[in-house]
């Protein structure tokens, strides 16, 4: 069974009531290839949830850009699962490298977060990849596996499950994975996956590449055979987002 190809647009913190008006009507007016080619999944900041909800185009979805561990409670500050539910919010983005490295979400935590959110019937985006310093000491492979494994460890069906590789280095700063160096580790993820998961599961589960993903640059990346869509920062918020949508038909002409 082919992997339908994913491209998540994650806003992080930015944006007006106004500004998000304006991305919506863009991506609302956007000519994208259809649901059967291409799933778009959208990640507004948690104010901004219902009022994109509520315009947004039928076929897009919309993610929250993380969920708490636990049901809610006297935790000020948290969004829960249940909270996303009760707003009919399908998606969550968990594990992302700014709230590992900047907030000290540790690979278990993540794989906690990941299991209660599932738990609760979200769809999970699940963020792991590797620091230019782990890269450069050649341990990129035993990062991710690593990520991976914590998530492994607490869940037992993937269907709700996407992977985002996003190589710390390459998130906003301009310097991309090649598209062979993004191959190779998916390809080591999907292995990982095979040997430790499963084969079913391996096949099935997609994986998205993330890290300064671009309209220039994401033909290319879409035409490597393990790469199963992005997970989009600062391009989200431009039109050349839509370029990056429409790369999903490199793969449908595959």
């Amino acid at each position: 069974m082919a992997r339908k190809f994913i491209v998540g647009g994650n806003w992080k913190c930015n944006g007006t009531t106004e500004e998000v008006k304006k991305i919506v009507t863009l991506l609302n007016e956007a000519e994208v290839p259809s649901e059967d080619v291409v799933e778009v999944v959208v990640s507004p900041p948690f104010v901004f949830l219902p009022v994109v909800k509520s315009l947004l185009r039928s076929d897009f979805h919309v993610a929250a850009q993380n969920c708490w561990v636990r049901k809610g409670g006297a935790f000020t500050g948290e969004v829960s699962a249940e909270m996303l539910v009760n707003l009919s919010i399908p998606w969550v983005i968990l594990g992302h490298s700014e709230r590992r490295a900047i907030l000290n979400e540790s690979n278990d935590f993540v794989g906690d977060k990941v299991a209660y959110a599932l738990s609760q019937g979200l769809k999970v985006i699940a963020c792991i990849g590797e620091t230019l310093e782990q890269r450069e000491s050649g341990s990129t492979v035993a990062v991710v596996a690593a990520q991976t494994k914590a998530i492994a460890d607490k869940i037992s069906n993937w269907d709700n499950v996407v992977l985002a590789y996003e190589p710390v280095w390459a998130i906003g700063t301009g310097k991309v994975a090649t598209p062979a160096q993004a191959q190779e580790v998916h390809f080591e993820l999907r292995k990982w996956l095979k040997d430790n998961v499963g084969a079913e599961v391996a096949a099935s589960t997609r994986i998205m590449y993330g890290g300064s993903v671009n309209g220039a640059n994401c033909k290319e990346l879409a035409s490597q055979a393990d790469v199963d869509g992005f997970l989009v920062g600062g391009a989200s918020l431009k039109p050349e987002f839509i370029d990056i949508i429409k790369s999903a038909t490199v793969k449908k002409n595959a």
